[in-house]
């Protein structure tokens, strides 16, 4: 099976913003997906997000955790909670396990589709940056729900062991 390089396409259509993320979305997307999430948070006469998780084979934690952050930082200036699109069982299982079906609402297919994406371009990090953008992903997954907390507590323990040591994560 051939594993898809991760790409992130986005359009902003009558004040409605999709975010179509594609292939193997890994933490080397947290920069451009920290980004949308503070755009979004800034971006007047917004009425709705929908995040689309159809062509996605694989969202590891980290790119999850900026999922969240934009639902969070969203929270309050939408009608609707933003919605996830994802018809894979496993992607619907693990949306639901950590907890974001309180943040967003899921659907398995949008109420209509949009052809005019475009490819964001990839926003680099670097390793300090990227360090502190995983440790913020995974505190914000911890704040959803007490399963997450649990998941992730021994690993933010680490990060924030080695970073207040000075080592590299």
């Amino acid at each position: 099976m051939k594993v898809y390089e991760g790409r992130l396409k986005a359009a902003v259509d009558s004040g409605v913003f999709i975010l179509k993320l594609c292939g193997d979305v890994r933490l080397t997307l947290c920069a451009t997906l920290d980004h949308q999430a503070q755009l979004l948070a800034e971006t007047p006469g917004l009425r709705a997000v929908m995040i689309d998780l159809r062509d996605t084979t694989n969202v590891d934690s980290t790119a999850l955790g900026f999922l969240a952050k934009v639902a969070m930082a969203l929270r309050g200036r939408l009608e609707q909670p933003p919605t996830i699109v994802a018809d894979n069982p496993d992607v619907k299982r693990m949306l639901e396990v950590m907890g974001f079906a309180s943040f967003f609402t899921l659907v398995e297919q949008p109420i209509a589709e949009i052809e005019e994406l475009e490819e964001l371009p990839e926003l680099q990090a670097d390793e300090a940056g990227l360090r502190e953008r995983i440790l913020e992903a995974h505190r914000i997954l911890m704040r959803m729900n007490e399963h997450n907390r649990e998941e992730f507590q021994p690993l933010v323990e680490m990060l924030e062991s080695q970073q207040a040591n000075g080592h590299e994560v």
